[in-house]
């Protein structure tokens, strides 16, 4: 199997070096980008399996870097890499499309656990399950998008995807945050914030245009989880 690509796009040399080592130290092939510019180029010009992006880069936002690389391929899995610990940055780079984010500082064990990760749940992506129902249109699993009966798309993240597939396949029970993060973010709960559960569902359901405040496809439940009230497979 030939060895996974993963673009580092991070200004500070040190911490660039140090998970660019990390990373061949575990068989991966790194690719490097330290300016947004070069970040730009790379991230939708470049073959690679993962993208690790820093926010805050020289010449321009790390933000606008995901968009485009979103553009280019929206199902491509990005963990952020930031300094900013402000809540409004992590909820944007949610909402252009990242899978998830790591605080600087961050230990190069959790990190590679992630990446680890979000390279194989994108490896092991289920086929088998074309399309889920909801109020108002269907998830198509294949294309990584939602259709509206007003004929709007919607283009799902590789997380999203993950997230949504897995509530849906398991509608009939409530799923909690623990679980979430054990079968979609094939993480240990003890090593991912619950909130990170949390705020991909807050945005996917802005994607499905379910109403925030009385949700009614993607429901809470208080104390337990969540659970798909959409309809079944396509």
């Amino acid at each position: 199997m030939p060895a996974r690509r993963v673009l580092v796009v991070e200004d500070d040399p040190a911490i660039r070096r140090g998970v660019v080592d990390a990373l061949r130290f575990q068989g991966y092939v790194p690719l490097e980008a330290a300016t947004f510019k070069d970040a730009l180029a790379s991230a939708t010009r470049d073959s690679f399996e993962l993208l690790l992006l820093d926010l805050v880069l020289p010449g321009g936002d790390g933000l606008e870097v995901l968009a485009e690389a979103r553009k280019a391929r929206p199902a491509l899995p990005v963990i952020i890499l930031t300094a900013r610990g402000q809540e409004d940055d992590r909820v944007r780079g949610l909402r252009l499309g990242a899978d998830d984010y790591v605080v600087k500082p961050f230990s190069v064990k959790e990190l590679l656990a992630r990446v680890e990760a979000v390279l194989r749940r994108s490896a092991e992506r289920p086929l088998d399950v074309e399309e889920l129902r909801f109020e108002g249109g269907v998830a198509d699993l294949r294309k990584c998008e939602l259709r509206f009966e007003d004929g709007a798309t919607e283009p799902l993240s590789e997380r999203e995807l993950e997230l949504l597939r897995y509530l849906g396949l398991n509608r009939e029970r409530v799923v909690s945050r623990d679980e979430l993060l054990q079968r979609v973010w094939r993480v240990p709960a003890s090593l991912a914030r619950t909130r990170t559960v949390d705020m991909h569902v807050a945005r996917l359901r802005d994607k499905l245009r379910d109403d925030a405040e009385a949700p009614r496809i993607l429901l809470t439940v208080r104390g337990k989880g969540y659970r798909f009230a959409g309809g079944g497979p396509g």
